[in-house]
């Protein structure tokens, strides 16, 4: 199934904490084609989760609008056309890893899909793990059941908030390979929050550099790497010499503010 775009036009944001309005977002626009694959790097605190938050439809925006597929995202949301995975993987210690990809299905009240289920359990590399609680694997193992339970109502757009935050550098690596994998095999609409460079530039499409408190983009980044791309990449010249592009202007968007 094929992904919805997802636009962000003009969007603002502010909170009152302690009785103080703080703008984090002010007059933002992105639109993030259908099908595409779009990361988000900024400084700590500048409004990256804002955004996946607004998109997910639990926040909502003070000015501008969101819109997935032209339309309110708790419409998207609400048909499960919305999947969503974050750093905390957040499973049910008491259910199985059959049972927790399950559960978006019991959320939005419709018949679970078990041949979904055993496919992507199999697509996520845990085969043999389907009655496995979350106790006995491994933090990696966890993510691709997270992941899994993300795209279990073959969402069309993808909200991910630093996934993989909590591994260890070669564990995100390998973690990195596979989401590149079985994004390759679905293809929604991706939009990928992370403080990773190489992490960004290597999954990405196209990278987004937001500047600090209020958030501004301070650059949109086109990756040329052709797809698949495989761990040799890390390697290269021109990757190595990206990262440091996109690094110079997260250096900018940090002085500026």
């Amino acid at each position: 199934m094929q992904g919805l775009p997802l636009s962000f036009t003009d969007v603002a944001k502010t909170f009152t904490i302690k009785g103080e309005a703080l703008r984090v977002i002010d007059g933002l626009t992105l639109n993030c084609p259908a099908g595409s694959f779009t990361a988000i790097l900024g400084p700590s605190g500048c409004g990256k989760s804002t955004l996946l938050r607004l998109a997910l439809a639990l926040e909502t925006e003070d000015g501008g609008s969101v819109k997935i597929g032209g339309e309110d995202p708790v419409i998207a949301r609400r048909s499960g056309s919305v999947g969503v995975a974050f750093q905390d993987a957040a499973l049910l210690p008491w259910r199985s890893v059959r049972d927790n990809v399950r559960l978006p299905f019991e959320v939005l009240g419709t018949a679970p899909d078990d041949d979904q289920i055993a496919d992507l359990i199999e697509l996520v590399g845990l085969k043999g793990f389907e009655t496995a609680k979350p106790g006995e694997l491994s933090g990696g193992m966890r993510q691709r059941v997270a992941i899994a339970r993300s795209l279990v109502t073959d969402p069309r757009v993808l909200l991910m908030d630093e996934p993989f935050g909590a591994l260890d550098l070669i564990l995100r690596r390998q973690m990195n390979l596979e989401l590149q994998r079985i994004w390759s095999a679905k293809r929604p609409t991706t939009l990928l929050i992370t403080h990773g460079v190489d992490e960004a530039v290597y999954l990405a499409d196209r990278v987004i550099v937001l500047s600090s408190r209020p958030a501004r983009v301070v650059a949109d980044i086109k990756i040329p790497f052709d797809r698949p791309r495989g761990p040799e990449l890390l390697r290269e010249a021109e990757f190595h010499g990206l990262c440091d592009e996109i690094g110079a202007y997260l250096e900018t968007g940090r002085e500026a503010a």
